[in-house]
């Protein structure tokens, strides 16, 4: 089956929290924002990347990154903050091609590291691990080379 992995639109929302139901589900105090308005807002920023998997027409996993300045890391840090994938599709094949232009996204946009909540599942970890994150603390991170950087051209 094929994935085709395409920047997110306002219609594709809907989907994404429908497959993210379970972690997306978190205290969020007095805010006013429901999770679905949020996602609908940071399709329109520049500071986030929305990303989704499809598979003939119908969306099959989603993925946000949000990017944040840091001057100990020397440029921005994206942080992966959702990737859901429907549990009837190829979860390896779907994390996979959704890290990967995240990856790439967060490179274009001057990201220095891609960093996310380390997964308690090992079977998920031996997943990022294999598109190159690592043990960073409690979270697990990789590094990327920012877009015009001179690590970026020996590449």
């Amino acid at each position: 089956m094929e994935y085709l992995v395409r920047v997110a639109r306002v219609t594709d929302i809907d989907r994404i929290v429908a497959l993210s139901d379970d972690p997306v589900q978190m205290d969020r105090g007095e805010s006013p924002l429901g999770v679905a308005d949020l996602m609908r807002q940071l399709v329109y920023l520049p500071q986030a990347s929305i990303v989704v998997a499809e598979s003939q027409r119908v969306v099959v996993g989603g993925a946000i990154l949000a990017l944040r300045p840091s001057v100990r890391a020397g440029g921005y840090v994206g942080t992966i903050d959702l990737l859901v994938v429907d549990p009837a599709h190829d979860a390896d094949r779907i994390t996979e091609a959704l890290l990967e232009e995240l990856v790439r996204s967060a490179s274009n946009k001057g990201c220095t590291v891609v960093e996310a909540e380390r997964p308690a599942d090992d079977a998920v970890l031996g997943r990022w691990q294999r598109m190159g994150f690592g043990e960073a603390g409690p979270r697990i991170s990789r590094t990327v080379a920012a877009a015009g950087s001179a690590a970026r051209r020996t590449i």
